[in-house]
């Protein structure tokens, strides 16, 4: 299939299948990102903000830590699904957990 693999974060591989394109000085407006990676491999996307825009994560197999510098947490596992807006100044990260 067609996507750019790369490594971002913390040992994190993705793969990402939609926002390829250059568009200058504005985000994409549409992202599909696949990752993969271990805990236990130290993987994962450590904290970091973002800009103002809506995040889902979808949870196939294994499950994700998502934390942010509010207090708010929680572990997603296979068939979660979490919509995030993602507000101006708060950071948060997201580390695969054991299962993955």
């Amino acid at each position: 299939s067609s996507g750019i693999n790369a490594e971002y974060g913390r040992g994190a591989r993705v793969r990402r299948s939609i926002g390829l394109g250059k568009v200058g000085q504005i985000d994409p407006f549409l992202m599909l990102d696949e990752f993969t990676g271990s805990s236990l491999e130290g993987a994962g996307f450590p904290d970091h903000p973002h800009r103002g825009f809506e995040t889902i994560t979808y949870v196939l197999e294994g499950e994700i830590i998502h934390e942010d510098f509010l207090g708010n947490s929680g572990i997603l596992k296979p068939g979660d699904v979490q919509w995030m807006t993602a507000g101006k100044g708060i950071i948060h990260s997201e580390i695969p957990g054991r299962e993955m």
